[in-house]
């Protein structure tokens, strides 16, 4: 209902209007009814009339500037949003500023009434109550100009999310410490001071001042628990708000955006808590980028060691791993075949299955190279049997792929000590292993391409592999380009169709 209204006020041309009127009159009212209960008009005698006809002249006056004023500020300051486009910043600060602007339009309406009304004191002589008069013509002009503040805050609260998209919310027009001081000045302070007024008025009669601080005290009763109430909801509904969306946040639901409903520390901590949901966004995105860069084993490593990561740091350690090597047989023939475009489109097809089958058995694709990958088992997390994993991993690769018949491949495995850490300068890191075994992989790969089961592993990756040793079966000792020494190679023991390469296969 509330926000309705607010929204109307907003909307309407006489949306400010009435608020100005609403301000000006219920102050007005509270002080006449004061200066009735304490017997302050009845002492004004035959004299009265005049009293009344001066001053309902006055509002009359009030009620005509104030509420044009009003509505010439909605006009200047809201244009926006009638138009329905964004503010820019010069006009949402103005717009920031507008509370305080009716709280001096209320000031400057009541000033020169109080000021007529002394005048009116003096002239029919009853100055024995001027005192008393104008103190609470003043409280009651402090309190019109608190509430046309308080007002005028809510009634800009339904355009807070749209001034919070343009301008720092920082750039508040008051903050919560300053709220709660008008509050307690409307619910408590102004009460209080009416009551000290009214009874410390020595021309009184005991009647008069008793009915009057009654009178007083159950108003601000009343009032100070409507005001207390209001005030407690505001900051406790967006709080609790605040706290579901952490949880969520918490919970890892980074989807979460809190409206900017406030322009007190109660908004900041609102557009704080969107800001760092972007941020936490932001690296989400870093990361996932990464993850498909790096592997998420080496994203993981490299987000733990963060910022001291150091010179020492990257020297990284000896391990044994084994290194797997696929390589598309024919690829430069290939190429020259067929479109750029679909050439790429099968070798993406073919990098995904090795993805899925070497991180299915907790491998790393550490790199692409053209159409082939190099895998690693054993690093950067340590296996239990990094061998066994990786012939499994040869057997999948090698079936999904030639299953399809889309592609001719190759596997090599090899086994043995390489270096595994990262490799560059402070500013640019890559993880990667080196060593004889990568090299003897690829090597294997390119011996495996004449083979019809296309898979061969060196003795290293069968001997770390016991329970794997029945299914594979011993090849050929091949002499490999590069190396000192002739390599035994095994090759699993599985019949398999041949393919529609076989004048490169041979039987093993």
């Amino acid at each position: 209902m509330i926000d309705r209204l607010a929204r109307w006020a907003l909307r309407s041309p006489a949306g400010f209007t009435a608020i100005a009127i609403l301000c000006g009159l219920g102050g007005f009212v509270v002080v006449m009814i004061e200066l009735w209960l304490t017997g302050v008009l009845q002492r004004t005698g035959s004299n009265l009339g005049a009293v009344l006809a001066f001053t309902f002249g006055y509002v009359g006056i009030g009620i005509i500037i104030g509420p044009f004023v009003a509505w010439r500020m909605q006009q200047r300051g809201l244009t926006w949003w009638r138009a329905g486009r964004p503010p820019t910043k010069g006009e949402a600060r103005r717009v920031l500023r507008l509370p305080f602007k009716m709280a001096v339009l209320s000031a400057s309406l009541w000033i020169p009434g109080t000021i007529l009304e002394a005048a009116l004191s003096i002239a029919f002589g009853y100055t024995d109550v001027l005192f008393t008069t104008m103190q609470l013509i003043l409280a009651g002009g402090l309190a019109s100009c608190a509430f046309a503040y308080l007002a005028m805050d809510r009634a800009l609260r339904p355009a807070v999310p749209v001034l919070a998209s343009v301008i720092p919310v920082r750039d508040r027009s008051l903050s919560a410490l300053a709220r709660v001081g008008i509050t307690w000045a409307l619910a408590s302070g102004l009460p209080i001071l009416s009551v000290i007024l009214v009874l410390t008025d020595r021309v009184a009669a005991p009647d008069d001042k008793m009915r009057g601080a009654l009178v007083i005290c159950a108003g601000a009763i009343l009032f100070g628990l409507v005001a207390t109430l209001a005030f407690a909801k505001s900051v406790a509904v967006p709080l609790r708000e605040l706290e579901e969306a952490i949880g969520r946040i918490t919970a890892g639901d980074l989807d979460v955006s809190v409206p900017v409903e406030f322009t007190s520390e109660v908004g900041v901590l609102q557009a704080s808590v969107n800001d760092m949901t972007e941020s936490l966004r932001e690296r989400e995105r870093v990361r996932n980028v990464f993850d498909r860069h790096v592997g998420i084993d080496v994203a993981e490593r490299a987000l733990a060691a963060g910022s001291s990561l150091n010179e020492s740091a990257m020297t990284g350690e000896l391990c044994e791993v084994t290194a797997l090597f696929v390589d598309i047989v024919g690829s430069t023939e290939l190429a020259h075949k067929i479109p750029p475009q679909l050439f790429v489109e099968k070798i993406n097809r073919l990098l995904a299955t090795v993805v899925d089958a070497t991180e299915d058995n907790c491998g790393l694709v550490n790199k692409f190279e053209g159409d082939a990958a190099l895998c690693i088992f054993g690093a950067p997390i340590q296996l239990d049997n990094d061998a066994e994993a990786a012939l499994q991993t040869a057997l999948r690769i090698r079936d999904e792929v030639l299953a399809t018949g889309e592609l001719d491949i190759g596997i090599g495995l090899s086994r043995g000590t390489v270096f595994a850490g990262d490799v560059g300068s402070k500013k640019r890191l890559e993880f990667t292993v080196i060593g004889d075994p990568v090299n003897e992989a690829a090597r294997l790969t390119e011996a495996a391409k004449g083979v019809r089961q296309r898979i061969l592993a060196s003795e290293s990756v069968i001997a770390a592999a016991p329970s794997m040793r029945e299914k594979w079966m011993r090849y050929e000792t091949i002499h490999l380009r590069g190396r000192p020494v002739e390599t035994k190679t095994w090759t699993d023991r599985r019949g398999y169709p041949p393919l529609r390469y076989g004048s490169r296969s041979r039987q093993p």
